[in-house]
């Protein structure tokens, strides 16, 4: 069986992590991604730290194996090829493999594609069917559109960070930088949704994703805008405004979530936690009432709790049908017999020690039914494909190649 996007090639200029997100995923199914790093700086994760090789992770490089963990994760399933695109010959070897390609994909500043003679415009004019993808902080247009940007400015622009945490506790990020990998997946879905516009119609298509967008495209099905109103503050640290309860509980040796989101789980908890006088308390019955005195519901649910261990809950519960979880530290999570079975938890390979080593990668998350999905190869050595990939496909010839190099063009 073939993966689905078997015979795609993507020409991969981006760097850090929402654009390798994007190609990640697009390798995973199937694409032949090829990385086009400059021949000096290479990929700025490659060697970066955290640093995994022969003895283990460290900040510090220990031996000439030693590669950036971030790197060996987001470029599985990815050639990798050096290209001075600043360059004269550069570009003209960049645009004729172009005129090979199916998706070219970048995350450099609003402006920086047009600089280097590489925009959509110009790209066009090599292959009128290419899928063209800019994945920017802000996006193509607007006023803030030229700001740099990372993870965490834009959870603060978007609100993302006045949300989250405890009330009064003042702004707190998201534990991991879900603005950079969200906007990845979006990107991935524009890049595949226009490759089946060009099925259909021949026509390629430039395709803009901002990580601001994609992150408030999100939070902002809650109606955060109404919170004053109804008196609520937008921080509500583990709760979900519109359930009661639904929040972590305290056990004799850890957390759960635990929550009702119908009548029906309400009266279930309440047999579990032997406080059926409450079915018609004239304010415990009512959705309403219990949403604005949550925390007199909360008490109950954590005096319950907070008398039984993590595991007795979750049993408790999950046989009574109401919805929880164990708060699973990271350990824990890479232990889960649920995400081993799903081959969500995978090894990581370094090529310069060929070897795996210490540090795990997550699987590839989509399940087909008719093809595989799934990262087949581990992250290349930075510019191993370069021969190969520059003679398939712009046509350079191996008595070129020496030349190239010693310019600084590869």
């Amino acid at each position: 069986m073939k993966k689905i996007l078997e015979g795609i090639i993507v020409l991969d200029l981006t760097r850090f992590l929402s654009g390798p997100q994007a190609t990640l995923l697009l390798a995973g199914m199937g694409a032949e991604v090829i990385k086009i790093d400059e021949p000096k700086g290479g990929d700025p994760t490659a060697f970066a730290p955290p640093f995994a090789g022969p003895q283990g992770v460290s900040f510090e490089r220990r031996t000439d194996q030693d590669m950036g963990l971030a790197y060996l994760k987001r470029a599985r399933s990815k050639q990798s090829i050096t290209l001075d695109l600043k360059s004269p010959r550069g570009r003209e070897i960049f645009l004729a493999m172009v005129a090979r390609a199916d998706v070219v994909i970048e995350n450099f500043s609003v402006g920086v594609s047009d600089r280097l003679e590489i925009g959509y415009e110009k790209l066009r004019e090599a292959n009128p069917s290419i899928v063209y993808c800019a994945l920017t902080g802000y996006g193509s247009t607007g006023p803030d559109r030229s700001l740099k940007a990372y993870d965490p400015m834009i959870q603060a622009a978007v609100g993302m960070m006045s949300i989250t945490g405890q009330a009064g506790a003042g702004p707190m990020k998201a534990g991991s930088p879900i603005s950079d990998t969200i906007a990845g997946v979006f990107a991935a879905s524009g890049v595949v949704a226009a490759l089946l516009h060009r099925e259909r119609t021949g026509e390629g298509q430039a395709v803009d994703v901002s990580m601001a967008d994609c992150l408030f495209s999100l939070i902002f099905d809650e109606p955060l805008d109404c919170y004053r109103e109804l008196g609520l503050d937008h921080q509500q640290g583990s709760r979900i405004m519109r359930f009661s309860p639904f929040n972590a509980y305290p056990t004799l040796d850890g957390w759960v979530v635990a929550g009702a989101a119908t009548q029906e789980d309400w009266i279930a908890l309440l047999k579990i936690v032997d406080r059926l006088d409450l079915l018609d308390h004239p304010g415990f019955s009512r959705l309403a009432w219990r949403l604005e005195n949550n925390e007199q519901v909360d008490a109950v649910v954590a005096e319950w709790t907070g008398r039984r261990s993590t595991l007795e809950v979750v049993a408790a519960l999950g046989a009574g049908k109401v919805p929880c979880s164990p708060v699973r530290e990271i350990d824990q999570v890479m232990d889960w017999p649920h995400l081993q079975e799903r081959r969500m938890v995978d090894r990581v390979f370094n090529p310069l020690a060929q070897s795996f080593v210490k540090g795990l990668a997550p699987g590839f998350p989509l399940k087909f039914s008719r093809t595989p999905g799934g990262y087949d190869a581990p992250a290349p050595q930075p510019g191993e494909h370069t021969t190969e990939v520059l003679r398939r496909l712009a046509g350079v010839e191996a008595a070129d190649m020496a030349e190239l190099r010693r310019g600084g063009v590869i």
